[in-house]
């Protein structure tokens, strides 16, 4: 660390002695597409005014525009057509390295009548889905780049979210009201995925660090309750995943290495006079590559590599198809030194490695049938490898074997979608979603560190989910908007299914508030290892008692008011409540046990679906939206998560931290040739701790391992979580080339927040495990 600080000084002060010509010289290309919001069709002969300036052009048949040689500066524009919601985008960030390329979507008006402007109530952070009323903000690829030690993660980013709360600081696992992690959906492209993290254990929807690159995202959604009919199999949030296309008219290029790896990107069209173009990614990890060179010492060993595209396929007459995808590889090894004077822990005589890969690949087809219909389809594959092998160096050295997993899970992935508009009031969604999933599992593992290893899953087979859906949308005024529909979802392994109705209502009471209500049924299957967690009776006598597990199920009910307080000031009040129901939970009436407390893994237990949860709270939210390069948000989150099990008593969910208060602020200084910009991004979260189970110590000494007094559970809370997170940036233009250095420092005052406590027999004692201190990453990107 000692060296990083100086090397960015150093270029901190080589970017502003560096000689630059006037900002005059330097200009830029902004060009896009102007969609309608709904049937994704071309918006031709709508006005496009690049504002401050007397450019104003209209869009072609295809719905694009072109301004050239637009000056190096935050540029706005404005969009208005007859027929449709005049639309003001903002904060447009024109560089010297690449073009702007947009992708706008307009909302049709309800009367159309030439003489009559209707402008949009709300500007920023509206979600995508415009069936999306309540508790859905939509959020830029410029958030994931500018928000501290976001690293281009959409997971690390969302903690800046009201709300939401990461599981533990050496993970990008989120908490979403309470919820556990593994209730959360990925969607890209409008079809399921699975989870797109590297490290990544089996059941859960997080890991280490997206798979992702912010080089593909293009503006997407980010869901925390009460979701539309078409998205099921969640109950706490949605990442609706949008991709940006690659550059259709010239190729270019971005590089960019920094400590947690190498990155590098190109783009460009497929052939001369064709509008379809390629976009792919590759990232490969600087521990790898330090490793190689014998800089890291010896012990634990991480390395991932990951590669995503996306390739745009447009025709005349057949529609427009997409090819996208993403792969990653990680491992993660550990060996422990056969050495007992260096076994300061019981840790240090465990040899372990874990092995994580996913893969998935997609076609879409696009195509408009008629004037008022678009139906969008999609098929997809993937696949998904867990591996993780542990072992106990003994006190004679010899190796025995403490846990042997391998979880391998293929997807086939059909889906399709229709988008009807009878009219500029009435708007029909229907769709259907069908999974083939082919699975091989296998577990052995012990019930305690002194049992013996026993097989706890082993099956190999194939079943389907299905999922359909209808929403109805209905517009009788510009101020008022209801969205109702029925979502449909069936596990045939089982023939388990839930049949879950959604609505939602906004009206724009005036030009500065706005009230909404959503409420929604949500079902979600469990992690597919638990149906086949099975128990031994001897003689080869095996049951599955998990086989008949029904959906863990949830009503949510959320009422949402904006007010905006000036032109980009808004505050936002969510009231919300949640009604979990059918959890499954232990057989045994005396267990605490409730699924509403995993984070991640496979239940082997016996389980049924006789549990209840609530989580219910406020979220207030003063956000600043950027603007003279400036922005905040200030969010303060209050909740309760509560659980019963089967000895029907209720308690604390696991993940009750009570309240959550979030300061994001970022401030941008530009030279004045407005070529070179530093910038300031500033994040604190201040939070009640997570709760926990006391350890019974004495028992525990006794068996030598850790036993938590399971009458008590989650009695305990945490100590309170704080981390503030900085990022500083500097971004300077040349001719044709933009580069960004910068350093993000992860939980800057270097606080080590409690993470957990256990039982060490090497210690004679209960120790306590914290959180990751002080961690500082050095990126430079170069853009051309």
């Amino acid at each position: 660390m000692n060296l990083k600080f100086p090397v960015f000084l150093f270029l901190l002060s080589f970017s502003f002695s560096t000689a630059a010509q006037p900002s005059a010289f330097f200009t830029q290309t902004i060009r896009g597409t102007i969609t309608d919001n709904i049937l994704q069709t071309p918006v031709a002969g709508a006005t496009v005014t690049l504002m401050g300036t007397d450019q104003s052009v209209l869009t072609d048949d295809k719905g694009n525009f072109k301004f050239s040689r637009v000056p190096l500066t935050t540029q706005q524009i404005l969009i208005s057509h007859i027929g449709y919601k005049e639309a003001l985008i903002q904060n447009i960030i024109v560089n010297a390295g690449k073009e702007t390329v947009l992708t706008i979507l307009m909302e049709a008006s309800i009367h159309a009548e030439k003489e009559i402007i209707v402008k949009a109530n709300t500007k920023k952070n509206r979600p995508l889905n415009d069936m999306s009323a309540v508790s859905a903000r939509a959020f830029t690829v410029e958030e994931t780049q500018k928000y501290a030690a976001a690293v281009n993660d959409p997971l690390r980013m969302a903690t800046g979210f009201p709300g939401v709360m990461a599981a533990d600081d050496g993970n990008n696992s989120i908490v979403i009201r309470g919820n556990s992690p593994a209730g959360l959906l990925w969607r890209m492209e409008g079809i399921d995925i699975p989870n797109p993290n590297h490290f990544s254990d089996p059941g859960t929807s997080g890991g280490g660090i997206s798979i992702l690159s912010s080089q593909l995202l293009s503006n997407s959604d980010f869901i925390t309750g009460a979701f539309a009919a078409e998205y099921g199999n969640a109950l706490s949030g949605v990442f609706d995943l949008k991709l940006r296309k690659g550059n259709n008219e010239r190729k270019e290029f971005s590089l960019q290495a920094g400590v947690l790896g190498l990155n590098a990107a190109a783009e460009g069209p497929i052939s001369p006079g064709y509008k379809g173009s390629y976009l792919v990614n590759y990232r490969y990890s600087t521990l790898s590559l330090l490793n190689g060179l014998g800089v890291l010492a010896d012990g634990g060993v991480t390395n991932f590599q990951d590669l995503a595209y996306n390739i745009s396929l447009p025709t005349r007459r057949f529609g427009d198809f997409t090819l996208f995808g993403f792969g990653g590889l990680s491992n993660d090894k550990f060996d422990a030194k056969k050495d007992s004077l260096t076994w300061e822990e019981t840790g240090d005589r465990y040899i372990s490695e874990f092995i994580s890969n996913t893969a998935m690949s997609g076609v879409t087809h696009s195509i408009l049938l008629g004037n008022k219909t678009n139906l969008r389809s999609a098929v997809g594959i993937s696949y998904n490898t867990i591996s993780y092998n542990e072992n106990y160096i003994e006190d004679d050295y010899s190796v025995s074997e403490e846990y042997r997993g391998r979880y391998d899970t293929r997807k086939w992935i059909i889906s399709a979608t229709l988008n009807h508009r009878f009219s500029n009031k009435h708007t029909l969604r229907i769709g259907a979603i069908t999974n083939f999933i082919r699975f091989s599992y296998n577990q052995f593992s012990k019930e305690n560190p002194n049992a013996t290893l026993e097989e706890m899953i082993n099956t190999k087979g194939t079943t389907q989910l299905f999922q359909s859906f209808a929403q109805w949308q209905y517009k009788p005024s510009n101020d008022l908007t209801f969205n109702a529909g029925l979502h449909y979802i069936r596990l045939l392994y089982n023939n388990t299914s839930s049949f879950e109705p959604r609505v939602s209502a906004k009206w724009d009471m005036d030009k500065k508030s706005s009230l909404a209500f959503g409420y929604g049924l949500h079902g979600q299957i469990q992690p597919l290892g638990v149906y086949f967690a099975q128990v031994n009776y001897g003689s080869g006598n095996t049951i599955n008692p998990n086989k008949k597990l029904g959906l863990t199920r949830a009503h949510h009910f959320v009422l949402s008011h904006q007010y905006s307080l000036s032109k980009n000031l808004r505050l936002k009040t969510e009231l919300y409540y949640q009604h979990l129901f059918n959890v499954p939970v232990s057989t045994y009436d005396t267990s605490s046990f409730s699924v509403l407390n995993v984070e991640n893994d496979y239940v082997t237990d016996p389980l049924i679906n006789n549990g209840t949860g609530k989580n219910y709270g406020i979220e207030i939210s003063l956000e600043k939206y950027l603007d003279n390069n400036f922005y905040y948000t200030l969010s303060n989150s209050f909740y309760q998560s509560k659980y019963r099990a089967a000895d029907n008593k209720e308690r604390n969910t696991r993940f009750n931290g009570n309240y959550i208060i979030t300061l994001l602020a970022g401030k941008d200084f530009l030279s004045a040739n407005k070529l070179r910009t530093v910038g300031i991004n500033i994040k604190t979260i201040y939070a009640g701790g997570f709760r926990t189970t006391p350890i019974d110590e004495q028992r525990s000494m006794q068996e030598g391992y850790t036993i938590f007094k399971e009458e008590q559970a989650y009695s305990l809370q945490n100590p309170a979580y704080f981390r503030t997170d900085l990022r500083v940036s500097i971004k300077w233009n040349r001719r044709k080339v933009t580069s960004t250095l910068s350093l993000d420092i992860q939980n800057l005052t270097n606080r080590l927040n409690f993470y957990n406590q256990s039982f060490d027999e090497k210690k004679g004692g209960i120790v306590t495990n914290y959180q990751t201190g002080l961690i500082p990453i050095l990126n430079y990107k170069i853009e051309f």
